[in-house]
């Protein structure tokens, strides 16, 4: 099995970013848990079903196809072979994915696929369950936390640059309504794993996120690359 990094937390805790540059200066695979989840969120909502009722949910998502491909800089994801990378981050969307995300049937749906890309080689993975059930037996795992102000004003500021005007209290509200998802779901509810490097994340910038989770990444004996052999 291949060398495994997972990266928790909750919403605009930095964990995308940090996990695309980490990914990128190793070589890992990077996975974008969140992309997945938002992709299933754009077919059900393009097929205007209802996220109150799971069984049409399942049947909207059944036999959807997901591909992730590109750099970790620059990731795509293809839904049924159309590319949604830009379409999939709009606040509509977010909202959709994290109510799927609480759905038994999603999720596992979801870990089958992420499980499968570790085929694949060494690989970084962020989101709100890969350390405590995707990879359970990940070689190292980094839980990225932050006070909700300042995770409000990182997504609103990269809602502004995408050109989605919306309010910061609305942002913040957003946020708060999914931290809160997300913590007192019945499946796979976010939460720190047993084993995992706490980071905060509230008075850091991105270069300082990085540095601080490159730096627990190399020195775990089993990470590939760095003068190392893999384990």
């Amino acid at each position: 099995m291949s060398f495994v990094v997972t990266i928790d937390g909750p919403a605009a805790a930095g964990k995308s970013t940090t996990a695309r540059a980490v990914a990128a200066q190793l070589g890992f695979t990077y996975i974008d848990t969140g992309a997945l989840y938002r992709a299933l969120a754009l077919k059900v909502l393009e097929e205007g079903v209802s996220a109150d009722d799971p069984s049409e949910v399942e049947q909207s998502i059944h036999g959807t196809e997901l591909d992730l491909s590109g750099s970790p800089d620059h990731p795509r994801i293809r839904m049924d072979g159309r590319d949604v990378s830009d379409a999939i981050r709009t606040p509509e969307v977010s909202e959709m994915a994290s109510r799927l995300a609480a759905q038994r049937g999603v999720r596992a749906r979801l870990v089958d696929i992420q499980r499968d890309l570790r085929e694949h080689g060494p690989l970084i993975g962020e989101g709100r369950d890969l350390g405590t059930v995707v990879f359970p037996d990940a070689e190292v795992k980094i839980y990225l936390d932050a006070d909700v102000d300042s995770r409000a004003r990182r997504r609103y500021r990269e809602l502004q640059e995408r050109g989605i005007p919306v309010p910061l209290e609305d942002v913040k509200a957003e946020v708060e309504r999914r931290d809160k998802r997300d913590r007192e779901r019945a499946d796979s509810p976010l939460a720190v794993p047993p084993d995992a490097r706490v980071l905060d994340t509230t008075t850091m910038g991105i270069e300082e996120q990085v540095e601080a989770v490159l730096e627990v990444v190399q020195s775990h004996p089993a990470c590939p690359g760095v003068g190392r052999e893999p384990g």
